[in-house]
């Protein structure tokens, strides 16, 4: 009889914990899909079941008459607007922190990183007084230059890093050829960083989706409020529907989960990017 090695023992054990942290993971999100797609009816007289056609009558309540089409579209311009405005930005003072030698670099570093240190929350006194003054309260592009420059610290800190495992002779060889700064930049040092700048935005993408926070403080009218405010507002008001909460937060937590698993890929290889290096 052949025993199975140490390393194949240590393999399936680590095996079996994933599966069974998976299936802890996937299990109430599945729960929740389920009876999003039930009746109230259906779900108190048995809390587990199996769907039913009738269970599309939740999402499509939750999509109008509770105005989730409006929170959605909102949620979507404030998170795309902040990720062009905040990742940009982040690209540019990456790749000119990693790259290039000036001084007082190491305090413009220290600068970005001291952004990490402190709770975003503190600052919301002055940031709403100055949004006031700018007549940015209650406004989605308030909201935006708000999620663009908390990711800046992050993102910079990040992308500095990638930009400077580069190596130096593509630039020489590419200033050697005639190439100025912008056109060695975009041709050359940003598709090289393309797993990287996907890697920020879906970690930036989920705490701007899911910040509920600012649009409370920010945000004064229904109409430019963002899912999570949406979602409580609607948890408030159809506390007895548990169908439609369960399909509310299927429309909440849907776009997340299909963007991890459509940039599961970049995300692995720009998480792993120099580790043989």
């Amino acid at each position: 009889m052949i025993r199975a090695r140490p390393a194949q023992r240590q393999q399936a054990a680590a095996t079996g914990i994933l599966t069974l942290y998976a299936l802890l993971v996937l299990g109430p999100l599945v729960l929740v899909v389920v009876n999003s797609l039930r009746s109230t009816a259906a779900i108190y007289a048995r809390p587990i079941g199996l769907p039913t056609m009738d269970g599309i009558a939740n999402y499509a309540a939750a999509w109008s008459q509770a105005r989730f089409s409006t929170y959605f579209v909102n949620s979507v311009l404030v998170t795309v607007a902040s990720l062009v405005v905040g990742v940009g930005a982040a690209t540019l003072a990456g790749y000119g922190l990693g790259r290039y030698r000036f001084a007082g670099r190491e305090a413009v570093g220290s600068f970005f990183l001291a952004g990490l240190l402190l709770p975003a929350q503190l600052g919301v006194v002055p940031l709403f007084y100055l949004l006031r003054a700018l007549g940015l309260i209650d406004s989605l592009a308030g909201l935006t230059l708000i999620y663009a420059a908390h990711t800046l610290p992050l993102s910079t800190f990040l992308l500095a890093g990638f930009f400077r495992q580069l190596p130096v002779e593509l630039e020489e060889a590419a200033r050697l050829d005639g190439a100025r700064e912008l056109r060695i930049f975009t041709s050359i040092m940003l598709p090289l960083v393309r797993p990287a700048l996907m890697t920020v935005i879906v970690v930036q993408c989920a705490p701007i989706w899911n910040d509920f926070f600012y649009p409370l403080v920010m945000i004064r009218s229904n109409d430019h409020f963002t899912l999570p405010v949406g979602l409580s507002s609607f948890v408030d008001q159809y506390q007895s529907d548990y169908g439609g909460l369960f399909a509310a937060l299927v429309i909440v937590s849907l776009p997340l989960i299909l963007l991890f698993v459509l940039a599961n890929r970049h995300v692995i290889a720009g998480l792993t990017a120099g580790i043989g290096k």
